[in-house]
């Protein structure tokens, strides 16, 4: 498996895990159960899940009114694209 699959296989795994636990935090939250810390959908997010997350959020109007995900993410996000856009040019001038 080359590099560039093995990536895209890793972001959709954490991309995936991301959606579920995002939506079972929303379910846990409506039903009054034991939540997931926000350091770790936070964690997620830095892991490589933070699109997913993000949109995730949106969709289901999970934690939307929180500063720390609706300003924290799209920075992730951003970082991300700088640091992937970054290593392809680095990979590119081989």
């Amino acid at each position: 498996m080359d590099a560039y699959r093995l990536a895209a296989f890793y972001f959709v795994i954490i991309s995936l895990a991301t959606v579920i636990v995002t939506v079972a935090d929303k379910i846990n939250a409506k039903h009054s159960r034991r939540r997931i810390p926000e350091d770790f959908l936070m964690t997620l997010a830095i892991l490589g899940g933070s699109v997913f997350e993000y949109l995730t959020m949106k969709i289901i109007r999970h934690k939307t009114l929180h500063k720390k995900f609706m300003i924290g993410l799209p920075v992730i996000i951003i970082i991300q694209i700088i640091i992937i856009t970054a290593i392809c040019l680095y990979i590119q001038r081989g």
